[in-house]
């Protein structure tokens, strides 16, 4: 059973803030299952987007589990700004979570194949 929407992001700003970095929740969805989309900023201005993976990129044994993908990997901040745009005039239930870490780490767990 996949872990409700509302408790990964409250997991994932607790773990963030607990390492040192900072998180916000720009953008509420819906408790149960919305999509969550992270934006990751780094010092130097540019910025990565991470969102739900498709499942046929999910392994069987984690089909449970959230698992993301790389929408666009250190971008100018107005790319990712037209690409969530995008993304919430096509789901407006969807999670926004902006994080500043240097390193992703196990923050956020990508589906196979990507790194």
């Amino acid at each position: 059973m996949r872990i409700r929407s509302d408790i990964f992001v409250s997991a994932l700003t607790r773990r963030v803030f607990s390492a040192g970095g900072f998180a916000a929740v720009v953008h509420k969805g819906s408790d149960a299952s919305g999509a969550i989309f992270i934006r990751q900023r780094f010092r130097d201005g540019l910025e990565t987007l991470y969102g739900p993976a498709p499942q046929s990129m999910v392994m069987v044994e984690d089909r449970d589990d959230r698992q993301f993908e790389i929408r666009l990997a250190r971008a100018e901040p107005e790319a990712l700004s037209a690409l969530i745009a995008r993304e919430q005039r096509f789901d407006s239930d969807l999670w926004l979570v902006e994080i500043e870490v240097d390193e992703i780490g196990d923050y956020v767990p990508l589906a196979a194949g990507q790194s």
